[in-house]
This record gives structure tokens, sequence and C-alpha cells, in this order.
């Protein structure tokens, strides 16, 4: 098990350290991590479907290599990349999401959901630029009636003008 050492002039507040003690050079495999990477290890069907059994899986379940037609190599490649992903852990022999996992699964859940609502959501997209006459209590009871999970409901309600807004995330390109 490896030791974190703390800077001693860091503050610690209540038992916690300060966010500033968590830097890249101390934790180098988070500045490694990015959007491109992270999507890239759940791309494809098999890996997903893995990633997803992880993550409903209890505890007394194992994971069948053979129900997901995996060969071993397969399944151990796959596994390792969403272990250098920090997706998964492994704790007494059984894998689990860690923090970010749950998150990543959660986003992907969502965009699911999105798919599955997606001529709903086409159809708002074609009120919204056919008719610039809809005022904005209109579009969001036209919402509001369409759109039954509240998730979605939340981010198309959450206003156009924070739609709009371009958001720039610095990534690393890796050639494939």
């Amino acid at each position: 098990m490896s030791k974190i050492s703390i800077n001693p002039s860091s503050t610690i507040l209540n038992g916690f350290i300060s966010i500033q003690d968590l830097i890249p050079e101390k934790f180098p495999k988070l500045a490694q991590l990015d959007i491109c990477r992270i999507l890239r290890v759940i791309s494809d069907d098999k890996a997903l479907a893995l990633f997803n059994t992880i993550a409903v899986a209890t505890d007394s379940v194992t994971i069948a290599i053979s129900r997901l037609k995996l060969t071993r190599k397969q399944y151990y490649s796959r596994m390792s990349a969403m272990i250098h992903a920090d997706l998964i852990t492994r704790k007494r022999g059984r894998y689990y999401l860690t923090a970010f996992g749950k998150v990543v699964y959660e986003a992907q859940m969502l965009i699911g959901r999105a798919q599955q609502n997606y001529w709903k959501l086409k159809a708002i997209d074609t009120i919204e630029s056919s008719n610039d006459a809809l005022t904005p209590e209109q579009r969001n009871r036209f919402i509001d009636t369409l759109i039954v999970d509240n998730d979605l409901k939340k981010i198309l309600l959450s206003g156009k003008e924070n739609n709009q807004e371009l958001i720039i995330l610095p990534q690393t390109f890796h050639q494939v």
C-alpha cells in the first residue's frame, strides 16, 4: 500500500487536507485522464456491457466472461483499461465502480435516456427553430408536457442562454 505524503505546511481543516495538496505531481494518474481517453475505454459494446455489469452487480454476483462473449484476454484488457482510467477498482477479488466511475455511469445512463427520448427532443428543436413567437412560458410548458424524465427536463428548462455558452475543455489529443 502506497502512502501519500502531504506537505507539512498544508492547511488541515477538520481532518481534511486542502485541495491544493492534491496536485498532479503527487497523483500523476490524474494528470493523464482526459475525456477522450475515458470515453474510448467504454466505447465498444463489450466494454460498455462489462462496465454496466460491474455497475449493477451486487457483492454476490461474479462477472461471467462467457456470458459477455469475451475471451480471457479481451476481458482482462478491458478491465485493465477501466482500472487505469479510474472507472473501476478491485477490492477483495471483486470489481467495483470508483466514485468517478459512478459519475461516468450516471452520465452514460442520462445519455441513454436522452436517446430514448430522441424524437421528443427533435420535436422540441423543430418547435424552437420554426416558431420564434413561442414565449418562454409556452416553451417551458411544452417541454414539461412532452418530457417525463426529470433530469432531461431540468437540463432543457435550465434556460436557453445557458445552452448557448461555449465551453472549451483542455484536451490532449492522442493518435489512435
